[in-house]
């Protein structure tokens, strides 16, 4: 017999990358930039992906002005895949993520 499993739903992890992502400097939102169409047509702004056990993820975020776009992707992948490993304890194959627009 083995021990206890845990089962985690997509929901749960879209959430966990979302909120995540938000809490990152420099993120003023995420979602998708641009007119309120646009934003309607371009699809969900946190994407989750499971194969065989392996979390692919993909996540679409608003700037701030003025933020280094490099440092901030890379402090948002760092935090997404942070949540995913050490919250979720699922495995993580990719992390994507998308500046979609920059705000205010």
């Amino acid at each position: 017999m083995s021990g206890p499993q845990l089962a985690v739903g997509r929901g749960v992890i879209e959430e966990m990358v979302r909120l995540a992502a938000i809490e990152v400097p420099g993120v003023c939102r995420v979602g998708r930039g641009g007119p309120a169409w646009r934003r309607f047509t371009a699809g969900r702004a946190v994407q989750v992906q499971t194969r065989d056990g392996i979390v692919s993820v993909s996540v679409a975020i608003v700037s701030r002005p003025g933020q280094p776009l490099v440092a901030l992707t890379r402090a948002v992948r760092h935090a997404v895949a942070g949540a995913v490993e050490r919250l979720l304890a699922l495995e993580l194959g990719t992390v994507t993520v998308v500046v979609d627009g920059v705000g205010v």
